[in-house]
Order: C-alpha cells, then structure tokens, then sequence
C-alpha cells in the first residue's frame, strides 16, 4: 500500500494540547479509532497488515521525540504496512487506571489479538512498564521495553525514590507486577544504561527464561530519545518482530553510538570519573577528528594542557590520525 494511502505525514507539531488531540483523533477515526479512556488516556487504532505494533506513548513524549507531532508508532505504519494501537497518556500515568485495565479486558475477550499474526508490545520508562504489563493480554506477543520499571509496589522497589508521588497507586491489582505479566510473552527484550543503577535494578526483576537484557552503557537515563534520534527504534522494532533481535544484532546496530555525542559524552565521563586522563585524551582525539563535538573539544584542550603542564603522560599522537586503537574500540 503506498505511503500516501496509509497515513498523512502532515505536521501536528506544536499545536496546543485540545487542538493536537482533535486532530490526531481524526487521522486516527479516518484510518482506524479513536477512543477517549477517560481525563488521562486515549487510544488510537490503525488498520494495517496482520502485524499489530502496541505503543505505549505520553503526549509530552510525542512532541518531544516527534518532529511532525505524531506517535512513534505510526512511523511504522508508513515504512512498514504494520497495524498499530496506541496507548497514549497525559503525563507519566504507568497506565494504571480501570478504564485502560477494561479496554485490554474488551480487547482480549474479542479475540482482537488473535486477529494478527505478530503483535510487538513497545514502550519506554513507565510506557515500558505499561508494554510489559499488559502484554498478558496477548500471549505470545513479543516485547521489547525500554528502560521499564517492574513495579513501583515500595514492598518490592522501596529503593527508587525517583517516584515517591506513585507509592499511593496501586500496582499489586490487575496487570501489576509486569515482570510475571512478561511470562506469557514469546520473547521479551529489556534494554537498558547497567551504569544506571536504578535502571538496572529494576531489569534484575526481569530475569526470566524469555527475557533478553539487551545493555547500552555509559548511554544514560533518556535512551528512547537517543534510540530515535540513532535511527535504531525501528531496526529494533523490525528485527524483534521478525525473530532476529540476537545479541549479535543488536551489538551491530549499537555502533551507531560511536557517532552519537551523548554516548561519547557518557564513555567520557565514566573516564575521569575513574582518574583515566590517558584514555580521555586518546577518546577526545578520537572523537574530534570523527565530529562536530564542541565540549569535547574544549575537554581535549584541557587535557593537552595538563599534559603539557606534566600532569599526567599524554598518548603519542596515532600514525593513522584516528585517535589509537583504544578509542577505536569506544
């Protein structure tokens, strides 16, 4: 089907909130549904191909890491044909309310998800709680989950402070802990910063048999935005869908962080914070002679003086120019 019959690729970047709804309610009713669930939610459905892509999304999410204002899945409904039912929240909600809870409850009890051949369960931070969470409702399903917490229950994650706003909510009723709602998935992916403790805390939780922990380090606490802007969200996406999400892949498609500054930054980071000036300085020429990176920049011209002040012993400069086969391995 061509892009153009799929679904518009006009702009709804920043239109204010009622006015972005209206209008994403109405590509949404043209090509699928459109369903308010309630003051905090809605969802929007796209008729596709018989794979299903289930998002988890926040508005603020949509605006920030969409240039044209629209959900990340729809991309793949235009580059891949696929089907697609987004969840959509006004702010970092997890999704616990019954009204969602019913929605998945109606979905399953119509057979919605045995209509398709693959559904792909996605989301990011709370949405990948959410993505794991109700991935229940379609066993079978596969799910990759992005930084997700397992539960923010205090008897279990009394150690993230990050959300002490949630420990009222309840996650010990339906779809709650998402770590057992993951055990009737076909495949799960966790990806997450393990230099994140927290992160990577509560990927522990996830350790199951159909569980794969896919590592990004030195990345950070905002990978979904660095996934986007790497161009790796949907090769992720494709390749877990079609059952060739392995380590190996997924490490050849991790390269791309050896061009992304973030990630450069972070490596950066973790060496002085361990008292490397050595391989900084071997980082930093690597880095400067590949990019356009500012700080880093600056950060080599720091090192380069307290070289030169005697500080430390600098690196020989390489006979390649490309910074030693130490950075190469960044």
């Amino acid at each position: 089907m061509p892009e153009a019959e799929i679904l518009p690729n006009r702009s709804l970047s920043g239109l204010k909130k009622r006015e972005w709804i209206t209008q994403l309610s109405a590509i949404a009713e043209e090509f699928g549904s459109f369903e308010d669930l309630g003051g905090r939610h809605f969802a929007t459905r796209i008729d596709g191909d018989e794979t299903l892509l289930v998002s988890f999304e926040t508005v603020q999410g949509i605006q920030l890491h969409s240039d044209i204002g629209q959900p990340l899945g729809w991309d793949m409904v235009r580059d891949k044909g696929w089907s697609h039912l987004c969840l959509v929240s006004d702010g970092d909600t997890w999704f616990r309310d019954p009204q969602v809870y019913a929605l998945f409850d109606r979905l399953t009890d119509e057979g919605y998800f045995e209509e398709y051949e693959r559904v792909i369960f996605y989301g990011a931070g709370p949405c990948g709680y959410a993505a794991a969470a109700f991935s229940v409702a379609s066993p079978g399903a596969i799910v990759l989950a992005v930084q997700p917490q397992a539960t923010l229950d205090p008897r279990v994650t009394e150690w993230d402070n990050r959300f002490a706003h949630m420990r009222r909510t309840s996650f010990t009723d339906r779809y709650g802990y998402a770590p057992d709602m993951m055990d009737a998935a076909h495949q799960g992916y966790v990806l997450y910063d393990p230099a994140e403790d927290l992160d990577a805390m509560h990927a522990a939780l996830f350790t199951r048999p159909n569980v794969t922990k896919l590592r990004l380090r030195y990345m950070g606490d905002a990978l979904q935005g660095d996934l986007v802007e790497m161009e790796m969200l949907a090769p992720l996406l494709t390749l877990a869908a079609e059952g060739g999400l392995t380590g190996a892949a997924f490490a050849r498609l991790a390269r791309a962080r050896r061009e992304h500054p973030a990630y450069m930054r972070g490596l950066l980071g973790h060496l002085d914070a361990h008292h490397r000036p050595y391989l900084a300085l071997l980082l930093c020429r690597n880095v400067v002679e590949r990019m356009h990176a500012p700080r880093i920049r600056r950060r080599l011209d720091g090192l380069e003086k307290a070289a030169a002040a005697g500080e430390f012993t600098p690196p020989p400069q390489s006979r390649n120019g490309n910074g030693g086969a130490a950075a190469q391995k960044a």
